[in-house]
This record gives structure tokens, sequence and C-alpha cells, in this order.
């Protein structure tokens, strides 16, 4: 659905070139909910603003549907880009204009019949919960409000594709999760492709598919998120989950050196990582039957969902006989779960 092929974006300053993006290439698919991360000055609004050409590419190529954008004169992108529909951090909303009138505004830009338009805003505004709302301003509207409006605003063309530029940064966490809920449940409903661009782990584990993460104008790191949840292989991905899961080592452990040789008082930890329904296998109670001699501490645990797929992880320490130790793990090694192998260490007071 939409291709971007070696983009490069330079831009000129006083002070010499700055490279905003360095050879970006990522694929999304039709109907996936695709997640930007980056930090501030990553260049991740740089690189939405190349999908709909607001921002053309110094280099490189874009395609949606199969078309290529950045072959298309202006006049052709204006046409492309009605399917497109974009929603921003700050809603942009017309402050003089009612609710209905913000939501009707791309449509009479289009020349649409007022009859149309009063079918087309009424049933948008049901859709993200404001057919209430239709004659207040947008002064009157709480935050949540306004980027419900904002999001009807950006349905109104009918768009295949759905960019949010820190679409919830403004916004406050309760309010934030309800317009995560609604832009999944448009994604269902309507079938749209839709890019997140964010600063922020929580908002891909709630409701993207893929996501790639950007530093510094390059993609460190892209993937499925149940992949880059559980086996982030940069530094910059690590330091954006550890926001949501430490991979700290339990309190009683921390500080202690950390070996890969058994030592003397020393527990072998295992950090385990549960997907979907394995998250309910009373996969450790199976070891512990089968391995009596064998003993097993739960250190840490924690049951989460990674959009709507249940998500475990727990340490565990494990001593007892080297033979047993070995067998148990290979047991493990068998189940669905993903384990890791810290190492030994001992528990200090």
């Amino acid at each position: 659905m939409i291709k971007l092929s070696h983009i490069v974006k330079t831009y000129d300053s006083p002070a010499g070139p700055v490279h905003a993006l360095k050879d970006i290439s990522l694929e999304v698919a039709r109907g996936e909910i695709f997640g930007i991360i980056g930090l501030s000055g990553a260049g991740k609004s740089t690189l939405i603003r190349c999908i709909n050409m607001l921002e053309r590419p110094t280099s490189g190529t874009v395609e949606v549907d199969g078309r290529d954008l950045t072959a298309m004169n202006n006049r052709e992108l204006r046409a492309v880009r009605k399917k497109i529909g974009m929603i921003f951090q700050h809603f942009n909303l017309l402050s003089s204009a009612t609710v209905y009138d913000n939501v009707a505004f791309p449509l009479r830009l289009a020349g649409t019949a007022e009859d149309t338009i009063r079918t087309k805003v009424t049933d948008l505004l049901g859709l993200v919960g404001l057919a209430d709302k239709a004659h207040q301003y947008p002064s009157q509207l709480s935050g949540g409000q306004k980027q419900r409006v904002g999001i009807a605003r950006a349905l109104a063309s009918d768009p295949s594709v759905l960019l949010c530029d820190e679409a919830t940064s403004a916004l406050d966490p309760q309010t934030t999760k309800a317009i995560l809920r609604l832009i999944a449940d448009i994604n269902k409903k309507l079938g749209l492709t839709v890019v997140v661009i964010t600063h922020e782990m929580q908002v891909i584990k709630d409701i993207c598919d893929k996501v790639a993460v950007i530093d510094k104008g390059v993609i460190a790191e892209q993937g499925t998120v149940f992949d880059i949840f559980t086996e982030p292989q940069q530094p910059i991905t690590r330091e954006f989950i550890s926001v949501l899961l430490s991979n700290d080592l339990p309190a009683a452990f921390r500080g202690s050196a950390v070996t890969q040789e058994k030592t003397p008082g020393s527990l072998l930890l295992l950090r385990l990582t549960f997907l979907g329904e394995s998250a309910d296998d009373p996969v450790l109670a199976g070891m512990i039957r089968k391995f009596p001699d064998v003993e097993t501490t739960m250190l840490f645990g924690t049951l989460d969902q990674i959009k709507e797929m249940p998500f475990g992880r727990m340490i565990v320490g494990l001593t007892g006989p080297d033979e047993s130790v070995t067998a148990a793990l290979a047991y493990l090694k068998e189940k669905d779960l993903k384990e890791e192998v810290i190492g030994y260490a001992k528990r200090h007071d």
C-alpha cells in the first residue's frame, strides 16, 4: 500500500546541509497500523510528511497504492492527497467554525453538494462519538473531543490512508487510550491503512501491527511489534521498551555480579517471555513437576497485552544438580515461549 524507497531529505541552513532523512526504506501493507517511533529531532515528522508529499524528498521514491507520488506535479498531488487523511498533535481546527463546519470544510473546498455534506458529516460525527456536539465550537470542547473532530475531518474525503502525527501527545493518558481505541476501531471498520508517528512506546504497544524505530534520520530497527518488544536488537529500541518493560534484575540481585559460570550460592537467572495463549499455560508448574530436584524461585512477573495479544514476562531463579537444570532448560526451549539465560548471580541482603 505504501512503499518508501531510499528516501533522503536534506535541508539547507546557514551552517550547511542538514540531513533529516538518510536512505529510508520501508513498506506498509494495506489495512495495517504501522508505527514510526523516535526521539524529538529523529526525523519521524519529516518522514510522515514525505508520505503525502507535503515535504518532497531530496531523492528516493514514495509509492501509495502503486502510484509514484514523487513523479507527480502539484495538480496531480492535490488529487491524490484527497485519499490521504492526516490528523495532527494540535488539532488544527478553525476556531471560528462549529464542529459541523470544521468537518464539512474539506468537502466544501471540493465543491460537494450541501445535501451530501449534511449526510456525510452527520455520519462521521456519529462514528467519532460527537453527534451531540455538531453546533458547538472548538473552545467548548475538551482536548479529546477536539482530536475526534480532527479525525472526522480527516475521514471526510473517504481516504484509504490515515496519517497520525503525534495525534495523542497533547492528551492525558485516559483520553489517549480512548483516541487510540477509536483509531483502531476506524482501522477495522473502514479498512484504512494507518501510519502512526509517536515518541511513546505505549502507543505502539496498544494499536500497532508493525513498527520502525528511527534514530538520527535512519531506520535503526523495524519489524512486528511482538518481535521488537520481545527481541529488540538496537540500544535505542531497548531504551524505548525499557519505559514499559524493565530489563533490570530484581531488587534482591541488583548490584550483584552476573557470571556465566556457576558459583557457590548463586542462582541461574532466566527471563521468560510468553505470547498469546502460552501466557496462560502453566509452563513453570509443568517444569517443577517434571524436575522436582530443581528449585524454582519466582523473582518477577507481569502480564500485559501487545495490541490484543496477551503478553507475559517473568524472571525466575533455578538451583539444583547441573544435569537437572540443563534438562529443565531444554524443557523450556520446547515450549511456546522465549527464554533468555541472564546468568548466575547471588542474592544480596
